[in-house]
């Protein structure tokens, strides 16, 4: 550690965010520390506004205070106060990146080491962890906090024992789950030497955890006002601070009356003009007033916001909790015909989901019923999870809704994200760390500047798009000036799409912990009513259009200079010019991040931290999506798998795992029948042979594509299809070929009904196990106007199984269907051909 007076902080400004956490008596420990070491403290009273054209450094805890995102548009450095003693261990300026406290980056101040960990294996946890905050070591020190490995006989792991250092020897399966989900859970199941994942059993008994991020923000209408009577003080949250209350609250005067007495008490004020207040309280998103306040950058909560700030007598962004934003009046498009029920909840945070599930405009259920069309859960256990598999119901945990809450726009259930359970966790205790998505909160409700009052004519400021979680949507871009570009006002009577970007997984390995299959909500007429899209109202058609008019009103003007710049002589900017200097800079800012993921979640980053010296150029942008199935070169040969995925993803070319992942090349040695095969074609893929790989890899360049197109005539004739024929009518289907064909299978159907199910679902459908167990509706056959269709089950020729064909086939019937007890060959051929076949070969005998 250095000695004293060391000058290791000399030329830095520093300034402090006070909150329970760094507390007043800290703040003082630590600015004398810095002090002794040649640094300069900026100390302000709290409340005030943080120089931030004079700091270096601000010490914070949280990124919940108001100037955290103008602190990182100004490039000035925000870390926890252990970045202090980091620095003087190191006896110089340590990274500031692994003491952020930005909660995206989910391993900062998480230093791993590996003990017994594979090379491949270890370079994908690592990766992960620099990605996401954290930092590698490669020897043991009392720095580290995680140590990975998978049994203790390694020297490392005795030392940590031996010594007893403060150093949590983690499974590297908890490193999967954490990156899976995007959210960093609890080592205690994957802790060495007994980790629970592998001596208890998935349906063990395990604790309801609790969440402090959803105290005080269950409810969108708290009942009552939580003051806290232990001791008299002063509020100071509110000073200097202009408060407006809407009428759509509809609370008491006497009430208000309390509410306004704290406020002016505590150094603030009332107002009832909307243009001078600095906070606006209301209910609904929707209103003059709430978009004149949104539109001007002001702080707008709703009444568990103004109680949560009363309570805690410390600022909050209202944008960090869910229910502590106003409410969408008309929910969130596609939820209102939905059932929604919860298990492996608790407390709070089941008060939590049920209130979420209203403001979206579904429909809450204490019970589980067959017309529920959905199950939230923490954990893949119990009875509801059980009869959600046998009745057909989508199972998901809470990010699903949270995330579709926070878009404004359900969510695909197909990302893995969403049904992925990790073994021995109550997903309960990630619970409600998902914040808002401001830019699409914008471009739906306050697109455009409101039009002046005549009594205070005075222009709006625009305000800057926050930095927002990376798993939410892209960096905005800000101009010099602080206002958001022009770019967000385009297109704005659409459909905001927010892509999903998923978080890097770990590569799967012997013993690792699959997750959760991913289905389809099914469309059949009888079995899932209700799971359609519902048609937008005429009344949400006509506020698009509305919207979009006024846009183009507003953009008239701008339109016209445009117009008039392109006829100047020597006019150098505008038009095509203009859109690639910004495709170009957004391109470099994505390439150069630390922290930059494409689509999928392969984490990118621009240097090396385990090689310091070496300077990385980047990677070129991914081209090329390849899954590949039957390659036997890299069978039992991880290193050279390792290093031709390198190779492969220097020329632009991204190996995926799976098909969903968005595959747009498909490499295979011959037609083959694999599951990978099948679900990929339903995608309508370039497919190659796999030579194309070793061309890649021997030449060192992308070679010509068409020249390594798959051309198989044998299989061709075997399966009785033309490959090119194949893929047209894929890409016609567009993932819909079975959307509509009611599929089941036996549990033990031979290959397993998972594989069946990945092949279902990757064509649009639902496949469910049939376990004897009517699950299709009695329909009279007079009142079906549609008649009878055909429903199929895949099934071997087990005893167990055929015991199951007469109850099938007389569950078909009630529901004036057609039952055909099949062969997989007949999904497989389907599947193969991309479309529709049926011949009686395909039944089995003696159904």
């Amino acid at each position: 550690m250095a000695g004293h007076g060391a000058p290791i902080f000399e030329h830095c400004v520093f300034s402090f965010v006070e909150s329970r956490d760094n507390p007043a008596e800290q703040i003082s420990e630590v600015q004398k520390t810095i002090e002794d070491h040649a640094g300069i403290v900026l100390r302000l009273k709290r409340g005030n506004q943080i120089k931030l054209d004079e700091v270096t450094h601000i010490i914070a805890t949280t990124s919940d205070f108001p100037q955290y995102s103008d602190a990182r548009n100004a490039m000035i450095n925000v870390v926890k106060p252990t970045w202090i003693l980091d620095s003087l261990y190191k006896n110089k300026a340590a990274p500031t990146r692994p003491h952020t406290p930005d909660p995206n980056l989910i391993f900062s101040s998480t230093t791993i080491c590996c003990a017994d960990i594979p090379s491949g294996d270890k370079d994908a946890v690592v990766g992960g962890v620099l990605a996401m905050g954290g930092s590698e070591s490669s020897t043991l020190t009392k720095l580290c906090t995680h140590l990975c490995a998978l049994t203790m006989d390694h020297p490392k792991c005795q030392l940590v024992k031996e010594k007893n250092l403060k150093c949590k020897i983690v499974l590297p399966h908890w490193f999967d789950d954490c990156l899976r989900l995007g959210k960093r859970i609890s080592e205690e199941p994957y802790l060495l030497p007994n980790p629970e994942i592998v001596s208890a059993g998935p349906d063990d008994f395990l604790k309801i955890p609790s969440s402090d991020h959803i105290h005080g923000a269950s409810s969108p209408r708290p009942e009552s006002l939580p003051i806290l009577t232990d001791s008299p003080r002063r509020l100071d949250v509110f000073k200097k601070k202009a408060v407006m209350i809407s009428q759509d609250l509809a609370i008491g005067s006497r009430l208000r009356k309390v509410i306004e007495d704290l406020i002016i008490g505590g150094g603030g004020s009332m107002t009832s003009s909307v243009h001078s207040a600095d906070m606006y309280i209301c209910h609904w998103r929707g209103g003059r007033d709430y978009q004149v306040a949104s539109y001007a950058g002001k702080d707008v909560g709703n009444l568990s916001w103004l109680y949560h700030l009363i309570t805690h007598n410390e600022w909050t962004s209202p944008m960090k909790r869910l229910l502590h934003y106003p409410l969408p009046e008309s929910g969130i498009e596609g939820f209102s015909g939905f059932q929604i029920t919860l298990s492996n909840y608790g407390g709070e945070a089941r008060t939590y989901l049920e209130n979420l599930i209203m403001a979206t405009g579904a429909t809450f259920t204490k019970s589980m019923k067959e017309t529920n069309t959905h199950v939230i859960t923490a954990r893949n256990s119990g009875e509801k999870c059980s009869a959600a598999s046998e009745w057909d119901i989508e199972m998901v945990n809470h990010l699903w809704i949270e995330e579709s809450y926070a878009r404004c726009h359900m969510q695909r259930m197909t990302d893995p994200r969403y049904t992925h359970f990790p073994p021995r966790t109550n997903l309960g205790e990630v619970i409600g760390q998902t914040p808002f998505d401001m830019e699409l909160i914008q471009g739906l409700y306050f697109p455009n500047e409101p039009t002046p009052s005549p009594s205070n004519p005075r222009s709006l400021k625009r305000p800057v798009m926050h930095d927002k979680d990376p798993n939410l949507s892209h960096p905005k871009i800000v101009e010099e000036d602080g206002s958001a570009s022009e770019q967000e006002d385009q297109n704005v009577s659409q459909k905001p799409v927010a892509k999903s970007k998923k978080p890097a997984a770990v590569k799967s390995r012997t013993n690792s912990f699959p997750a959760a299959n991913v289905s389809t909500p099914s469309a059949n007429r009888r079995i899932s009513a209700g799971k359609e899209n519902n048609t937008p109202s005429s009344t949400s058609s006509r506020s698009a259009k509305d919207r979009a008019l006024s846009n183009l009103h507003g953009l008239a003007p701008d339109i016209a200079l445009y117009e008039k710049e392109k006829k100047r002589k020597g006019a150098v900017w505008g038009g095509e010019r203009a859109l690639n200097k910004i495709d170009k800079q957004g391109t470099a800012e994505r390439s150069s991040s630390p922290a930059a993921k494409d689509d999928e979640g392969e984490l990118l980053g621009d240097e090396d931290t385990r090689t310091p010296k070496r300077q990385r150029t980047g990677l070129p942008p991914i081209g090329i999506r390849l899954l590949i199935t039957s390659y036997d070169t890299w069978v039992d040969n991880p290193t050279k798998e390792d290093s031709d995925k390198k190779k492969l993803r220097e020329l632009g070319i991204l190996v995926v795992p799976d098909a969903r992942q968005g595959c747009t090349h498909l490499a295979a040695p011959k037609m083959v029948r694999t599951k990978k095969f099948l679900c990929a074609l339903a995608i309508g893929p370039t497919i190659v042979r796999t030579d194309f790989i070793e061309a890649c890899v021997k030449k060192g360049h992308l070679p010509n594509v068409e020249s390594f197109a798959l051309k198989d005539a044998d299989a061709e004739k075997k399966f009785n299809v033309k490959l090119k024929e194949v893929i047209v009518r894929a890409k016609a289907n567009k993932h819909s070929l079975l959307r509509r064909i009611p599929i089941y299978s036996t549990k033990d159907v031979p290959s397993g009904s998972e594989t069946y199910r990945d092949i279902v679902s990757a064509n649009g459908g639902t496949l469910s196990v049939f376990n004897g167990r009517p699950v299709i509706k009695k329909v009279n056959p007079e009142e079906d106007v549609t008649g009878p269709e055909p429903v199929y089950l895949l099934s071997g020729e087990k005893p167990e199984e055929r015991k199951l064909w007469p109850k099938f086939v007389a569950m078909a019937k009630d529901g004036n269907m057609i039952p055909r007890i099949v062969t997989p060959n007949w999904l497989l051929d389907v599947s193969m051909a991309q479309q529709l076949i049926w011949k009686e070969l395909y039944l089995l005998e003696g159904q």
